[in-house]
């Protein structure tokens, strides 16, 4: 089976985003409300602009369930845009560094920014995150768990949470105004975005998505397409302002000797719901070459500050060619929480893919008997 195959369409201020997820399985129970929950999240976080105040997204079904459940023919959402103004909105007369709007420009060769930063916007993430809740309904009653939090923002760093149990974990993270584990950590967070907020400034961070539940051998090696690494990586990059990710140890592993880098393998005494091997740690953040290794499945990644400053960045007039400060939009200060709720469904869409890929299965029923067929073969190697 081909797994999950997923587009989007939709511009930020045009009529409405759609989203199409093809090979899902059939006789899914689809919870929407779960959907309008992580559409939610997505919104929350502080240091949020007013398009936030503006928008209240809300999931509707046009394709691909009966009775509240899935068919195995494509699902098509819809998601409409209340600020539905994309052709009323003014051609900004300059292109915005740090967004896509000169190389757009450029690629397309016209001196439209607006035909080209209304696709870039990162509006468009509101479509991938209801096709990643949709993902983790298929996951989740396999017993596989994600959860994305903040661990950083602003240089800010979190000093604890990291070993929290996962309900303790979602609990924190979902009181918390910043999507972390840390409720010390939040009151330094609002002081730095506040700073910014006044100077006019943005702020990045640094979140991490935590999967538990998958077993080892999830993926392929033979294949570098195939590979969860590649595929995890590449499609956490394709999230709007992402620019780095690793996993586990990640970029430390490059300064340590080999000896304080690799997981031991190691007798699972007593055997563990995935057979008699198990690590010592978990350096490699459950991924090694290209597949899970049964423990957590840990990534990060960094997201730079926002592109739009209200006090300007120096850029280029089209017409005149003289030096501006850029035109300012509606913008966040921070949206590095909103991005953690991203990136988990991003990943959930790519697990969830390769379960299925793994698996071949058409219907609910045949996924949950060859999960446990799975593990099965694995408790007997």
């Amino acid at each position: 089976m081909a797994g999950l195959r997923w587009t989007t369409a939709g511009e930020s201020h045009g009529p409405a985003l759609v989203a199409v997820l093809e090979g899902l399985p059939s006789g899914l129970p689809l919870s929407l409300e779960r959907v309008d929950a992580e559409l939610a999240r997505r919104q929350g976080g502080y240091g949020r602009g007013g398009r936030m105040k503006i928008e209240r997204d809300r999931v509707r079904v046009l394709a691909g369930t009966r009775a509240g459940r899935t068919l195995g023919s494509p699902l098509a959402l819809l998601l409409e845009n209340r600020d539905a103004t994309i052709e009323s909105l003014p051609v900004p007369t300059n292109p915005r560094p740090g967004h896509a709007d000169l190389a757009g420009c450029q690629r397309h060769g016209h001196r439209d920014p607006r035909a080209v930063l209304e696709r870039a916007s990162a509006r468009e993430t509101a479509a991938r995150v209801a096709l990643g809740a949709v993902a983790r309904q298929v996951l989740e009653p396999l017993g596989v768990d994600l959860l994305g939090h903040v661990v950083s923002v602003g240089g800010i760093e979190v000093e604890q949470g990291a070993d929290l149990p996962p309900a303790e974990a979602r609990a924190r993270r979902d009181a918390s105004d910043f999507h972390s584990l840390d409720p010390a950590a939040d009151a330094r967070f609002r002081e730095a975005v506040d700073a910014a907020k006044a100077a006019g400034d943005t702020l990045g961070g640094v979140f991490e998505v935590r999967v538990t539940g998958l077993p080892p051998g999830l993926g392929d090696y033979a294949d570098p397409r195939d590979r969860l690494t590649s595929r995890l990586g590449g499609a956490l990059l394709s999230i709007p302002a992402m620019k780095g990710v690793e996993f586990g140890l990640g970029f430390e592993a490059a300064r340590r000797p080999g000896s304080q880098v690799h997981d031991a393998i190691v007798p699972a005494d007593p055997p563990g719901p995935h057979g008699r091997f198990a690590r010592s740690t978990n350096r490699a953040g459950g991924l090694e070459g290209g597949m899970t290794t049964g423990e957590p499945l840990v990534a990060r990644v960094a997201m730079k500050p926002i592109s739009t400053l209200r006090r300007g960045v120096d850029t280029v007039d089209f017409e005149t060619g003289e030096a501006v400060p850029a035109t300012y939009q509606r913008s966040d200060v921070t949206a590095v929480p909103a991005a953690s709720v991203v990136g988990e469904a991003v990943v959930a869409l790519v697990l969830a893919s390769a379960v299925l890929e793994r698996l071949g299965s058409t219907s609910v029923e045949e996924l949950t008997r060859a999960w446990e067929a799975w593990l099965e073969r694995l408790r007997a190697l």
